[in-house]
């Protein structure tokens, strides 16, 4: 039919197809405001319109819908180089994280102030309660609200929530506009699904239907022949290259032991067989053309099943060694199954494979037993978690396609310098014929620092010729990315009756599900940053990954912290519960002073272990302590109100700030003709701002306005290497790059400028707006910059610097919350939350706060909410954003807030700490903490649930 409507204030005729999905259409119109996070559900609002005054989600309409009827996007607000009121007040305050829903988030916002100019909370609330944003955390949305009602009236209102820090600085620790948030929140292209030519061929993947299985026989001869389809991908005509998808520095840690596709299936959702074909549509056709005949086999879902004697061996394929392999590995190998497929490690992790083992790591300092027999009370405890995802609003996506003979490989990831490096040896080209661009992040939260599906969108294209893409839908996020490792930490603890710790040992067990991407170094986390918070001098741990069959799991945020400071942190509490101290107290009597010495971690790291001891060499918990206290009137009793009874908890949380001897960072900026900057970083932003953070500290070092600096990064072909944004490392690695590369130019500046005035070089400086000033006269940068170019001049000035460090740099920070628990329901309603972080010197302090909000949002939603599930014979439930319990507006604490206190580090630039990871540590601990408080009962297995409570008020059966 012949449809007519008004668009953004335009007349559109169309004519639809019949059941034609909005989202699609006005998406495929160019409207890039209008996307699909969820597959047509109507739970993110990703795709949120307005027709006829009401805001509503576009896939859940057909295009016949929209006859007659009046369309608006987001689009529609301000103008191509003007932002509108509520636009600007979302970048303002911080709103603006990776910016894959802000559009449809704006548009809802305008159209509540315009329906209602001063929307009480519970209506802001009722208003979003359609969006679902993993970023930010919500808070800074009221007061984005709240600064668009003022500017309504006084169009020069400031912001009055963001705080200012080092005023003997410029730039740094003031509030910035993020560079690329007007782009986004105008739906400018940006982000991969935003420029793909007509003709791209469409990837479909077939996928095990079983969570362990072997092929027996798979025919895909029907859908080869379907006409549009281009080519179909097996284990029997794919690379035979093993690898990793962990995004790691190479030699990587983890085991190769991926084949693009195998013969056998280990997961539900492990890939069967991808179609490449003209269009989805055809591609769907063939994936169900496809023949299969699976022998089932006995899966093993948990850590308990993978160490059973017997148990199903997950990965029984031949096992390879590139150093050091065990002297019994012919041994191993004795029983590998006859299948011409293999597995190797880089160098020993301590892996069994027969025995589902695929790392162990072990270490103590001091004398354990005797600290245990010092000890006047000792507690031994089990704390488990469930796997849980990281539901980016952007699904996984790639698009690849050949430029001349070079595969250009654009990717939404963390790490564009491992992409490179491990697609151009599965596909067989060298590295100078890959070029991977990095395009924006819509959220990646560590999944995306797995290559998932760039390898074979990539190989898609080197056989076909064709311009290829790949997007996971909703349910592949849920059962084919990477989630969560689960973790199973026994903890015993002593202590003297004053409270003061005298030994501690962690057994830390972890299920890294079918492949061991991260498996080492993930549980090693568990204790390297748990451990350290309690300086103590007899300590022991031990940790043990398995291989299982369920889903992925991979790199995470908190990347093992959460885990095992939950487990350190509850042990503590329960240990002063029976001595009968105040948690609080017995934390504050045994927790790391700054300057301290962190012996346990020459025992457990990541990576290398440290050539010298660590120190806390920055740490403000003493100040965060006591204003988290007090804030939280951690003294003053609440009575119980009804059913109801109210408690409070607390935990310390440390992350670091990259990884000491093993990550690199490289930069180079250029003085441009005019005097401007470009600088050439290889840090990926994947949303935190880190093009903001190398735009300020190159500002700062070369006295120039922020506007004069632009940042081209994450490209592998135009910027240099860098390991990429993970292991919270982007400030201070990919920052100290730019800093150090920006005075390397101002050197140069300084000595050429000093030339052309004929002074001495110790005479000149340079001063803002970039001019280099001498006791005689003054030379502006456009001339240094115009005589550099000239035939008699110098030469282009550029700087170039590699950041690599021995040194630590600790974030350090306390979680502070109070719960209420129904005790005849046993329903959990968290109060406040209170999220104090030491940063050092944050860059950006408006985009921390909102990392900071977000970290303990996705925090908090693991406590409480969130979970993969089963059911008996292995398969997940647990397939799409509704029903697996991400929290949404209406799911944030009462009272949340959070505070950045200043430290001054040696190590980050300026004095900079990294902030966007360490807050999603400590909300578990927290809340199971205050939980207790509130009702006595110990939680030891979270996410906490009504019926866990009732359990342990004995109301209902255990």
């Amino acid at each position: 039919m012949t449809i007519r409507f008004s668009l953004n204030g335009c007349a559109r005729e169309f004519v639809g197809k019949a059941g034609e999905n909005v989202q699609s259409l006005l998406f495929g119109l160019g409207l890039r405001s209008v996307r699909n996070s969820d597959d047509g559900f109507g739970f993110a609002g990703s795709d949120s319109i307005r027709v006829n005054g009401r805001i509503v989600n576009a896939s859940l309409l057909i295009a016949a819908q929209l006859d007659g009827a009046v369309v608006e996007t987001a689009e529609s607000l301000g103008t191509w180089n003007q932002l509108s009121i509520v636009q600007q007040a979302m970048i303002d305050t911080g709103v603006v994280q990776s910016g894959y829903n802000d559009p449809a988030l704006a548009l809802i916002l305008t159209d509540l102030l315009e329906r209602c100019p001063e929307p009480t909370r519970e209506e802001i609330e009722d208003a979003l309660s359609g969006l679902y944003n993993r970023d930010g955390g919500y808070q800074q949305i009221f007061e984005a609200v709240e600064l668009a009602q003022r500017r309504l009236g006084d169009p020069m209102a400031a912001t009055t929530t963001i705080p200012e820090f080092r005023d003997d600085l410029v730039h740094i620790g003031k509030a910035y506009p993020k560079l690329d948030a007007a782009k986004v929140l105008q739906a400018k292209p940006s982000f991969v699904e935003d420029d793909i030519p007509a003709n791209t061929a469409i990837i479909k993947m077939l996928r095990s239907p079983y969570p362990h299985a072997l092929i027996k026989r798979l025919d895909v001869s029907r859908a080869e022949q379907l006409p549009g389809v281009l080519l179909v991908i097996t284990h029997q005509n794919c690379p035979d290259v093993v690898y990793t998808p962990a995004g790691q520095t190479a030699p990587e840690p983890s085991p190769l032991d991926r084949r693009m596709f195998s013969r056998k299936l280990r997961h539900v959702g492990d890939r069967v067989a991808a179609v490449v074909a003209e269009t989805e549509a055809i591609a769907l056709e063939a994936l169900a053309l496809i023949e299969v005949d699976y022998e089932v086999l006995a899966p093993v879902m948990s850590i308990d099943a993978a160490a059973a004697p017997g148990a199903p061996v997950v990965h029984d394929e031949r096992i390879d060694y590139v150093a050091g392999a065990p002297a019994d590995l012919a041994e191993q190998n004795a029983s590998a199954a006859p299948r011409d497929e293999r597995m190797v490690f880089n160098f020993p992790i301590g892996a069994r494979p027969r025995e589902n083992i695929v790392a162990q790591v072990h270490g103590k300092i001091g004398d354990p037993v005797a600290g245990f027999a010092e000890a006047d009370a000792i507690i031994e405890r089990t704390y488990a978690s469930k796997q849980v995802q990281h539901s980016p609003n952007e699904p996984h996506i790639c698009h690849t396609y050949m430029d001349g003979d070079r595969l250009v490989v654009r990717a939404s990831t963390q790490v564009p310098w491992h992409i490179r490096r491990q697609v151009s040896r599965i596909v067989g080209m060298k590295q100078n014929k890959v070029h991977v661009i990095k395009q924006r992040v819509g959220g990646g939260f560590g999944s995306k620092q797995d290559m998932l599906l760039e390898e074979v969108c990539a190989w898609a294209t080197c056989v076909t010729g064709r311009s290829v893409l790949f997007r996971y839908t909703r349910e592949e996020e849920f059962i084919a990315c990477s989630s969560r490792h689960v973790a199973q930490v026994t903890v015993r603890v002593g202590a003297k009756k004053d409270g003061r710790i005298t030994a501690v040992h962690m057994d830390f067990k972890a299920n890294t599900g079918p492949y061991g991407n991260h498996a080492m170094t993930v549980p090693c986390n568990g204790p390297g940053l748990s451990l350290p918070l309690y300086p103590c001098d007899n300590v022991s741990f031990k940790v043990t990954t398995y291989y299982s069959n369920i889903c992925p799991n991979g790199a995470f945020q908190g990347y093992g912290a959460p885990k095992g400071n939950f487990a350190l942190t509850m042990a503590i509490s329960e240990l002063a519960a029976e001595l009968g101290l105040d948690a609080l107290e017995m934390i504050e009597k045994n927790r790391v002073q700054e300057g301290q010495a962190l012996k346990v971690m020459k025992a457990v790291s990541e990576g290398k272990v440290p050539a010298a001891v660590p120190t806390a060499a920055s740490c403000a918990l003493t100040p965060i302590i006591a204003k988290g206290r007090e804030l939280i009137e951690w003294d003053k009793p609440r009575p119980p109100q009804g059913d109801w009874r109210f408690g409070r908890g607390m935990a310390i949380i440390m992350q670091k700030s990259g990884i000491p001897d093993i990550d690199q960072a490289n930069c180079l900026v250029k003085l441009e003709s005019d005097g401007t900057f470009i600088v050439l970083s290889g840090g990926a932003d994947i949303g935190t701002g880190l093009d903001t953070v190398v735009a300020k500290l190159t500002a700062e070092v070369l006295c120039c306005p922020i506007e004069h600096v632009t940042v081209v990064s994450g490209d592998t072909d135009h910027t240099l290497f860098d390991k990429g944004a993970y292991a919270s490392s982007g400030t201070c690695y990919s920052g100290n790059a730019a800093k150090l590369a920006a005075e390397a130019l101002r050197a140069k500046i300084l000595f050429h400028g000093a030339q052309m005035l004929g002074e001495a070089e110790t005479d000149v400086q340079l001063v803002a707006p970039g001019v280099v000033q001498g006791k005689q006269g003054a030379v502006s940068l456009a001339q240094i910059a115009h005589r550099s170019e000239s035939g008699t001049g110098f030469g282009v000035l550029v700087g170039t610097a590699s950041f690599v460090t021995p040194k630590y740099c600790f974030p350090y920070g306390a979680n502070f919350a109070e719960v209420a628990v129904n005790v005849r329901s046993g329903e959990i309603r968290l109060e406040k939350f209170y999220a104090l972080l030491d940063c050092g010197t944050p860059v950006n302090p408006e985009l921390a706060l909102g990392q900071i909000y977000g970290a303990s949002m996705r925090a908090i939603g693991h406590s409480l909410t969130e979970e993969i599930v089963y059911d008996a014979s292995g398969v997940p439930l647990t397939r799409d954003l509704r029903s697996y319990g991400a929290p949404k507006i209406g799911d944030i604490p009462k009272d949340f807030r959070a505070f950045m206190i200043g430290s001054d580090d040696q190590v980050g630039p300026y004095g900079a700490k990294s902030i966007s990871e360490i807050g999603v540590n400590g909300a578990a601990p927290s809340i199971a903490q205050a939980i207790h408080h509130a009702c006595g009962v110990w939680l030891r297995e979270w996410h906490f649930t009504p019926e866990k409570i009732l359990k342990g008020l004995g109301k209902i059966p255990a």
